[in-house]
C-alpha cells in the first residue's frame, strides 16, 4: 500500500491543522479532497506524471526537510526503528534517550 492510501485512512483522526506538508507520495485527488473537506491546505508537489500540475509553495515545502532529517537520525537507532520495546513507557524512554543523545550531546 502506498503512503497516500494509508494517510487517507488516518485523515479523520488527524488533529486540526492549517497546512499539511507532504512529499509526492501523497499527491492524489482523493487525499487532497479529504484535506480540503477538513479545511487543511495541502503543500504537496505534484507527481511527475500528473497532466495538470497543482502548484505548491516551495518555501513552505522546505520546512519539511528538518523533520525528515530528524526521523532519519532516529532510524539510525535500531531499537527505535524496529520497535523492540513493546511497553509504551519503555519505548518513549528509548526515544527520549535517543533524542538527548542526537540533539544535545552531539553538538
Amino acid at each position: 500500500m502506498n503512503d497516500q492510501k494509508g494517510a487517507g485512512l488516518m485523515l479523520p483522526a488527524t488533529p486540526a491543522a492549517k497546512v499539511l506538508i507532504g512529499d509526492r507520495g501523497y499527491d492524489s485527488n482523493p487525499f487532497r479532497e479529504g484535506l480540503a473537506a477538513r479545511a487543511i491546505t495541502a503543500c504537496i508537489p505534484s507527481k511527475k506524471n500528473r497532466k495538470q500540475p497543482i502548484p505548491h509553495d516551495p518555501k513552505l515545502y522546505r520546512k519539511r526537510y528538518p523533520v525528515e532529517v530528524m526521523f532519519g537520525r532516529f532510524k539510525d537507532w535500531r531499537r527505535i526503528a524496529t520497535r523492540h520495546d513493546r511497553c509504551p513507557r519503555t519505548f518513549f524512554g528509548a526515544i527520549t534517550l535517543a533524542a538527548i543523545f542526537i540533539f544535545w550531546l552531539e553538538r
